[in-house]
Order: structure tokens, then C-alpha cells, then sequence
């Protein structure tokens, strides 16, 4: 099994679709005992919360957030864990919206330690 995600910051390696995550959004995980939970923001998302399981390397999440155009949206995510071969934690993302109409594949990773953010 992947190490844990608990205090980790991750962010997605390629922007979504204008209006949600991007390059520019950053994931604090927190992780106990199966109970994963995150809190996000950057780009286009002001603020967003997930929260869900993990059993062994895989995440099943529900999501929220809000946007800078003061709407909200929902969905569900299924990731997979896997550490990179320079150590950082990776997740490959499959996510559908509940509130509105998509779906799609992502992946995030961990930042490097040698600086959290390129803005």
C-alpha cells in the first residue's frame, strides 16, 4: 500500500475544463484510520471540500465546491494510489458530477518538496 496521504498537497498535472481544477489548485489530504478528507482552492475553485474512504490504494470521495462565478457543483471520484519512482504520491482519478451534466479521468500529484506552489 501506497504511504499515507495525511498531510500531503497534491495538484492536478493538466487543467479540466474552464470553471474547474486546474494547475493552479491545491489538495491538503488528510487521512485516518480509511476516512480520507481534503480541503482545495486555486484557479477557478474559491474553496472545495471532499471526503471519503480508503481501502488499500483506492479512494472513493464525494466532492463540493464553489467557484470564483459563485456557483456550486458536485460530484463523486474513484482514485487509485501509486507512489512515483521519485517518492511522491500520485492518484489517477476517475470523477463524475452529480449536480450537472460530465465526467472524466485526472491525476494528481503530490508537489515536490522543493517548493509547494509555481504561482
Amino acid at each position: 500500500m501506497a504511504r499515507s496521504l495525511d498531510g500531503l498537497v497534491l495538484s492536478p498535472v493538466a487543467d479540466q475544463a474552464p470553471g474547474q481544477v486546474g494547475t493552479r489548485t491545491r489538495f491538503t489530504y488528510h487521512e485516518q484510520d480509511g476516512t480520507v478528507w481534503a480541503e482545495y482552492a486555486g484557479g477557478d475553485v474559491v474553496r472545495g471540500h471532499l471526503v471519503g474512504t480508503r481501502a488499500g490504494d483506492a479512494l472513493d470521495f464525494r466532492y463540493v465546491q464553489l467557484k470564483r462565478d459563485g456557483t456550486t457543483s458536485s460530484g463523486h471520484c474513484r482514485s487509485t494510489v501509486t507512489d512515483l519512482a521519485d517518492g511522491r504520491v500520485r492518484l489517477e482519478e476517475r470523477w463524475e458530477w452529480e449536480s450537472q451534466e460530465g465526467s472524466g479521468t485526472s491525476v494528481v500529484e503530490e508537489l515536490p518538496s522543493d517548493g509547494l506552489s509555481d504561482e
